[in-house]
């Protein structure tokens, strides 16, 4: 299963510099979650639990299985956004879009 990312950045952001940016953005995310078929299902198992849950009740009520998703995802999210836009986020407000 593929998927499709878009990277959204500030207007003073070359288009190679976010293509750059995307690459290493989909290496890192591939390789945290294990392969890149397990990106969409992980995603949305994990926006299920946040539309579920909410963003600001922490930590959520979960089941054993449904905590290591989150982790699993967090993990990988934090792994790709700092490969991609640098600890310091050099991008400024840089985000990113996954779809199938």
């Amino acid at each position: 299963m593929s998927y499709t990312l878009k990277i959204f950045a500030a207007e003073d952001v070359s288009d190679a510099e976010r293509a750059q940016a995307a690459q290493r953005f989909r290496s890192a995310l591939d390789s945290s979650l294990g392969d890149a078929s397990l990106v969409m299902p992980v995603y949305r198992a994990y926006l299920r639990l946040l539309q579920t849950h909410g963003e600001h009740l922490r930590p959520w009520p979960l089941s054993p299985e449904e905590q290591v998703l989150a982790e699993q995802w967090e993990a990988a999210e934090l792994a790709a956004t700092q490969a991609a836009f640098g600890p310091d986020r050099y991008m400024g407000d840089a985000d990113f879009e996954l779809s199938d």
